[in-house]
C-alpha cells in the first residue's frame, strides 16, 4: 500500500489490518494530504494500533515530480488525522527508500503482489523509471484517483490524488498502455468513490460491533472538536479521525457525511468489494493551468490508442459498510483484548 495518510488513507490501512488473508507486505509514504514524514508517523502509529508492527513502512519522494507539494489541513488535520491523538510509534520508518522496497518485492514474488496507491501516484511514478517491468511483475494494481464524467473534488474537473501530482499519473497510465486487459489498473474514480458515504449510524454500529461498552453517538449538533469516550481504542481514534471529516464536508455543504474513498479502493484490492468496470485509455492534463490534473477517459477507441485502465462503472455502497462494520468491528475486539495497559505519548 502506498498512501499519503490522510482520514480516508488511515481507514483503508486499518481494513486492510482486519482481513486475515490479506499480507501486508510494506506500507510506503507518499506526499499529500500531509508531508512524507508525518504520513510515516500515521501509518506506523495505525500499524501498532492494529497490532501489525511486523510491516515495514518506507519514505519515497518528499515533493511532487513537477510541481511544489500542497498539502490539505483543512480536510484532514494538521496531521491527517482529524481529532485522533494516536499514541507515538515506537519504531522509524525503513532505511531503505520506498522505491527500492516496491522494486525488491516485485522482483522477489513475481506475479504475486497488488498494488494499492491511495495517494499521488510520486512513489509508482519512480518506480516504474527504476524497473519499467512492474506492469508485468506485480499481480494487479488498483488506484484511487481521476473523475470522468463527474466533478473533481479540487478543481472543478480535478480529483485531489491526480491534481497533487498530475505529471506522476501521467507517467504510470503511459506505462500501462498495451498490457493485456487483466494487467491494466483498476481506477477508483470520485464518480464511484463518493458513493461511500460515511455516516453517524455507521461509526454507531462500528461501535456495537467493536463491543462498546456505551453507544458511539456523532451527532452534527455536538459542538465541533468533540472527543470521542468509547471503550474500545480503535473506535476511539476512528471516531476522532472521521468527526473531523465530517465537519470538513458539511463546511463545504456537502452535509455531515464523509466520503471514504480509500477503503472502497483497499476492498477492491483485498478482493472484498462487488463492482464492475470499463476499459479505457486515460489521459493526464499536465500543461493547461485550469485543467491540471484533469482525468479524461476515451471508453470508445476514438483516439486510437491501447487501453491503459480498467475504471470502475458500478459499486454495491451498502454492501461495502457491512463489511467494513463487519471486519473493523472484530479487529477492535481483538485490539482490546490484547492491548497493552501502558500508553505512549501522544502522536507529534
Amino acid at each position: 500500500m502506498d498512501c499519503d495518510t490522510g482520514i480516508d488513507d488511515a481507514l483503508a490501512l486499518v481494513y486492510l489490518c482486519s482481513q486475515p488473508h490479506v499480507e501486508l507486505v510494506a506500507v510506503t509514504s507518499t506526499p499529500g494530504n500531509v508531508d512524507a514524514d508525518q504520513v510515516a508517523r500515521n501509518n506506523l502509529a495505525l500499524l501498532e494500533l492494529c497490532q501489525r508492527p511486523e510491516v515495514p513502512v518506507a519514505i519515497g519522494a518528499r515533493a511532487p515530480l513537477g510541481i511544489p507539494l500542497v498539502t490539505t489541513p483543512e480536510t484532514h488535520g494538521p496531521q491527517g488525522i482529524g481529532y485522533a491523538e494516536l499514541p507515538a510509534p515506537s519504531r522509524s520508518p525503513e532505511g531503505r527508500d520506498a522505491v527500492e522496497l516496491w522494486i525488491e518485492a516485485a522482483r522477489a514474488r513475481p506475479g504475486e503482489l497488488t498494488a494499492l496507491l491511495t495517494a499521488p501516484l510520486t512513489n509508482f511514478a519512480l518506480a516504474l523509471r527504476a524497473e519499467p517491468r512492474l506492469p508485468e511483475l506485480l499481480r494487479g494494481v488498483v488506484i484511487m484517483g481521476g473523475a470522468y464524467f463527474y466533478q473533481g473534488n479540487t478543481t472543478p474537473t480535478a480529483e485531489w490524488n491526480t491534481h497533487v501530482d498530475p505529471h506522476a499519473a501521467a507517467e504510470v497510465f503511459r506505462a500501462f498502455a498495451g498490457q493485456p486487459e487483466g494487467r491494466l489498473p483498476i481506477a477508483c474514480a470520485l464518480e464511484t468513490t463518493e458513493r461511500i458515504e460515511l455516516r453517524p449510524e455507521h461509526i454507531a454500529a462500528l461501535a456495537e460491533a467493536a463491543g462498546c461498552a456505551e453507544p458511539e453517538l456523532v451527532d452534527p449538533e455536538q459542538a465541533a472538536g468533540w472527543r470521542s469516550r468509547a471503550s474500545n481504542p480503535l473506535v476511539r481514534h476512528l471516531s476522532d479521525m472521521l468527526r473531523f471529516y465530517f465537519e470538513f464536508h458539511r463546511d463545504y455543504d456537502q452535509g455531515y457525511v464523509a466520503h471514504v474513498h480509500d477503503y472502497f479502493a483497499a476492498s477492491v484490492a483485498a478482493g472484498t468489494a462487488a463492482y464492475s468496470t470499463r476499459t479505457a485509455t486515460v489521459h493526464v492534463e499536465t500543461d493547461a493551468p485550469r485543467l491540471l490534473g484533469t482525468t479524461i477517459a476515451d471508453y470508445r477507441g476514438l483516439w486510437g490508442e491501447p487501453p491503459n485502465a480498467r475504471i470502475v462503472a458500478s459499486n454495491r455502497p451498502k454492501e461495502a459498510f457491512d463489511e467494513l462494520v463487519a471486519a473493523v468491528g472484530a479487529l477492535g475486539r481483538r485490539i482490546a483484548r490484547g492491548r497493552p495497559e501502558a500508553l505512549a505519548s501522544p502522536l507529534g
